[in-house]
Order: C-alpha cells, then structure tokens, then sequence
C-alpha cells in the first residue's frame, strides 16, 4: 500500500517554474490576440507570476527570456522577485530572433556572426551571475531549409565550439541546459534535433552540461517516457519544459492534449529518483497561451502537473515490482492503470488546505479581483508579446 503522508511530503517539495513569456500576448504565426491587462514590464510578469504561486504553493521561480526581459538593473529585479515571494530562476538566451541569425546562430557559416551569437550568451551568464540564477537554457534554431546550403558536419564542429566556450565561461554552481526540437524554423536538417544530439554534445561538456526535454519537440508516436528514463539513468536530465502538442510544438497547456502521457512521464521521474534534491531537475513550463486568459492558464497547468505527479507517486511499487518479475503482464499495467485513474483532486485539496491555502486555486484567483485589477491599472505603454 502507498503511504499517503510520503506521498504528500514529495508533493510539498514539488516545484515548477514558470516563464514570464506566458504572461505576455503571444499567438500562432497568423495572429497574436491582445488581452487587457497584459504586462508591459519584466517586473508586471513578475507580480502576475507570484499569482501562480500564491495560489498553488509550488510554483516559487520564474525563468527570464533575454532580450525579452531585458532590464537595466538585474539584481534590482532579483530583489523584486523576492519581494513578490518567487525568485528569478533559469535564463534562456535568444539567438533566433535577429536578423543575422538567418542562417543560423552559433553554427552559422559567418565567423563574425557566431561570435555575435556568443556575445549574446555570454551576455546571459552576466544576468545569471547578477540574479543569482544557476541555469542557462539554450535552445537553437539554427540549421538548414535546403539540401546543400551548408556543410552539417560542419556545423556540429561550430556548435560543439560554442558550446564548449559557453561551459568554461560558467560559474563553478552554474550550468547550461541544452534544449533539443525536432524541426521549425529549419525544415531540412536541425543542428540539435534530437535528444542523442543533445546528450552527445552534454555528455562531452562534462557535469555542467544536462539535456532539456520539452515535451513537445518530437515526432509523433515519440515515447517521451522512454527517453525520460534513460537520461535519469545516466544523470543527464537537466530540466523539462512541459506543455502539450496535437500536431507539433503546440506549446499548449500541459496535459491538455494527452494526460495519460504525463502521468507516464512523471511515473519515470518517481520511478528514477527525479525529485531527488540531487538530480537538480527543473521542472518548467513552456506554453504559449493564445485564446486563454493568461494567470488562470499558468494555474490550470501547474495544477495539471501537480495531478500527474500525484497519480505517480500512487503506484504500487512493491505490487508493480511483483508482477513484474512474475511476467504478469495484465496484473503490471493494472497496477499502473489503477493510480491513473485515482481521482487525486480530494487529496490535493486536502493538502492545500494543510498548508493554509485554498482546496480550489482556480476559484479562489478567479475571486481574488486581480484580473479586474490589473485590466484597469495596466493602460497605456506597450504590452509584452513575442520579441519584448
């Protein structure tokens, strides 16, 4: 049986960043939808940010995109953070939105180019060094439209340069998570696909380098789950930045398109030891919230995370262990089966009301008037969206 009260201290010790890009106005390539209210500054996602977590308790860091939050004093910021009760966690550099990096970024064929891309990443390791963050999550467009455009081996030789530059430029309690995508915007060849691509080039830079798996940047039929396990197993798993696909990287709310995948997902971090202080996972969301209100998005999805992981923490080890080594195929996966389909919602509420806060954070936002608030307060200047 589950000892529900060790089921409960994970859950406390559970945390998801969120991204400040979430709060800002964002869309498909056809549109980006404007929604009053939309923060204008770093520091308006900031305060929206601390909502998440005033009303979950475990959502207590928010990840930076530079440029897009760019500030003139980043300890400034740190501080407000703390003010607001979260912290400033992972910075993703930006090396896709540039003119110049048309052809690519750190892999580029331009000599001059890549060493701009390289300013720009050592530039974040200045945000880090002055925010106290310990993370720099870097995820490329670069690669290739056209069969012949460029030399890919090449190109892998410029990224592992890059990279390696990167590394030795880390603080000592710094590391560098590598993201992987599978294709867009490069249609042809992706200089960092796929997560082998990613855990070949990390497993070079050495125990500051881990590899990101953003759960919609594969192809369909991908078992994520699998992937998830084996990185655990080589210590390799950086961070995950959850969100849900249907066709491709939706970057919808995670486990809206398929929850039983996450529960799957989570079961292998339980089962890996992943919520293990030593692992040093960061669970963080990624999502692009284009038709929904923005704060009860974040919520929705951090709840959703929350379910899932709960759900896993519920399996049956010792039964799951059993069948197992019997070769009992149907009696393993009922045991599986059976904590996915526990409604875990009693008992998030219960621990929720354990810990002070609301059973229903949902409910309790939507009655809090800080939607109306900020609706009203937020006029005039520009809001955020993709690119500020």
């Amino acid at each position: 049986m589950t000892d529900l009260s060790a089921v409960k201290a994970a859950l406390r010790g559970q945390a998801i960043e969120l991204p400040s890009w979430a709060f800002a106005n964002s869309g498909t390539r056809f549109k980006v939808f404007g929604q009053p209210g939309v923060p204008r500054t770093a520091h308006e996602k900031i305060a929206d940010a601390a909502q998440v977590h005033r009303y979950t308790g475990i959502a207590p860091s928010v990840a930076l995109h530079i440029p897009w939050d760019t500030v003139d004093d980043y300890a400034e910021l740190a501080a407000y953070a703390r003010d607001q009760g979260v912290r400033v966690g992972t910075v993703n550099a930006n090396v896709f939105q540039d003119d110049d990096f048309k052809l690519g970024s750190v892999t580029n064929p331009d000599p001059g180019i890549r060493a701009k891309a390289l300013d720009h990443l050592f530039a974040c390791i200045d945000v880090m060094d002055a925010t106290g963050s310990a993370d720099l999550k870097l995820w490329f467009a670069d690669g290739t439209n056209y069969p012949g455009q460029d030399d890919v081996r090449a190109r892998q030789d410029r990224l592992a340069e890059a990279l390696e530059a990167v590394r030795d430029r880390l603080g000592p309690d710094q590391r560098m998570l590598l993201e992987y995508k599978l294709f867009e915007p490069a249609f042809y060849t992706t200089d960092v696909p796929d997560w082998g691509t990613a855990y070949a080039h990390c497993l070079k830079l050495g125990d500051q380098a881990q590899v990101v798996v953003d759960t919609g940047h594969h192809a369909p039929g991908t078992n994520i789950e699998f992937i998830v396990a084996f990185l655990l197993r080589e210590h390799k798993l950086g961070a995950f930045d959850f969100n849900s696909r249907f066709y491709a990287d939706d970057d919808l709310m995670v486990g809206a398109a398929d929850p039983f995948q996450l529960f799957r997902i989570m079961y292998e971090v339980v089962r890996g030891g992943g919520f293990d202080p030593a692992e040093n996972i960061a669970f963080m969301l990624d999502q692009c919230h284009n038709i929904e209100a923005k704060i009860p998005a974040q919520i929705r999805s951090v709840l959703n995370a929350q379910e899932a992981t709960a759900k896993a923490l519920l399996v049956d080890g010792d039964a799951l262990g059993d069948a197992q080594r019997a070769g009992d195929v149907l009696g393993a996966n009922a045991v599986l089966m059976d904590a996915y389909n526990t409604d875990v919602r009693p008992l998030l509420a219960e621990l929720r009301e354990e810990d002070g806060r609301d059973p229903d954070p949902m409910a309790a936002f939507a009655r809090s008037g800080y939607m109306e608030a900020i609706a009203a307060e937020r006029i005039g200047g520009q809001q955020a969206g993709w690119g500020a």
